[in-house]
């Protein structure tokens, strides 16, 4: 099989020769130390190839709108801010601190008092064309080439809290829902746009999703969620699906997610990642929930991967596979990006194990 068919066979609940797997970099970006192991230890080839990944990612191209209109909103710190380098095309800020690769997030409009004021600000041109010309025929030769595309079309939650600040929006949510629903509806046009666009490219797999949930539980309550975001992403899910029945809508939220599954199989998603183990019982989920989900990821990033022998990775790498991989429903994954601390013979001992048969 190649890496595509085995994906679709897999999502479609069929079995396979082994699990589809890949690093979670692969299609949302390795962090910098991680990239610069990857090709160190991999060269000639890029990491898909050397390991066999069964998908790779797609982005929109760049953005040819300069960092500097977001200079009214940086204040006296304006000219440091924009010759930085680290504001991003929605203009929030990810400034660097002196650990890898981690950095603090300046939300730009954190102390906007009116909804007038916030509406000034800024917006990107995710919804131009020129952000998706030629990319349909990447699709074409990475399908050619047996990969499957998995395309990122980002977040509602999360993009408004950047912009706005995690209290300060859920601050908004209660007092202020009007101010909340214009971030909200921002992101979440965003978010269809690349996923409309990203499905006429051909891509196998539209990613989306957001971090709702502690290790402890959902930091909001599930009334919340579906007044919120239930809608928004029904509605994405829909655009995607009008497209092409065939492509797989995927949805990510790291933490305890558990009450919150059968609300995210109501919205029709395909896919449910990263299966974060450290607080999620995968078993049970299989079990109540694998017939109307696929999952992808699920080998601990907090513990195993980073910290765990080469004999540790491959013991939860075969666990995972008998656990998720039975009656097909499963990409293997780290459950997210894997940390600076990671080192290589446990990214050799994970694809070592995933070759393991699933049947």
């Amino acid at each position: 099989m190649t890496g595509r068919e085995r994906v679709k066979a897999a999502l479609d609940h069929r079995e396979t020769d082994r699990v589809p797997r890949l690093l979670y970099g692969e299609v949302i970006g390795y962090v910098p130390a991680i990239e610069h192991l990857l090709n160190k230890k991999c060269a000639p080839l890029p990491p898909r190839d050397y390991f066999k990944m069964d998908l790779t990612g797609l982005m929109p191209n760049p953005t040819r709108l300069t960092i500097d209109r977001f200079a009214p909103w940086y204040g006296k710190n304006a000219d440091e801010a924009v010759n930085s380098g680290e504001i991003d095309e929605w203009g929030v800020r990810w400034k660097k601190g002196s650990y890898f690769h981690f950095a603090r997030i300046h939300s730009p409009l954190k102390a906007a008092k009116d909804l007038g004021t916030i509406k000034k600000f800024p917006l990107p041109d995710l919804d131009q064309a020129y952000r998706f010309d030629g990319l349909k025929e990447k699709v074409d030769k990475f399908h050619k080439n047996g990969f499957a595309v998995a395309a990122l079309a980002g977040s509602v939650f999360e993009q408004s809290w950047f912009l706005r600040g995690m209290d300060t929006l859920m601050v908004d949510m209660i007092n202020c829902p009007e101010t909340a629903h214009y971030f909200f509806d921002i992101a979440s046009y965003y978010q269809k746009k690349l996923a409309e666009a990203f499905a006429k490219t051909g891509a196998d797999i539209i990613m989306a999703g957001d971090d709702v949930a502690t290790q402890r539980g959902l930091m909001i309550s599930i009334d919340t969620w579906k007044t919120f975001f239930k809608p928004r992403l029904t509605s994405m899910v829909s655009t995607v699906k009008n497209i092409d029945p065939g492509i797989h809508v995927f949805y990510h939220s790291c933490g305890n997610i558990m009450d919150l599954i059968p609300e995210l199989i109501d919205t029709n998603i395909d896919i449910l990642n990263p299966l974060q183990p450290d607080c999620l019982d995968l078993s049970i989920i299989k079990k109540k929930y694998g017939d109307r989900l696929s999952f992808w990821g699920s080998v601990s990033v907090q513990n195993t991967m980073p910290f765990g022998t080469p004999e540790d990775v491959r013991a939860e790498v075969t666990r995972r596979i008998k656990t998720l991989g039975t009656g097909g429903g499963f990409i293997l994954s780290p459950a997210h990006v894997l940390g600076a601390e990671t080192p290589w013979d446990n990214i050799d001992a994970f694809f070592e194990a995933a070759e393991i048969p699933v049947y």
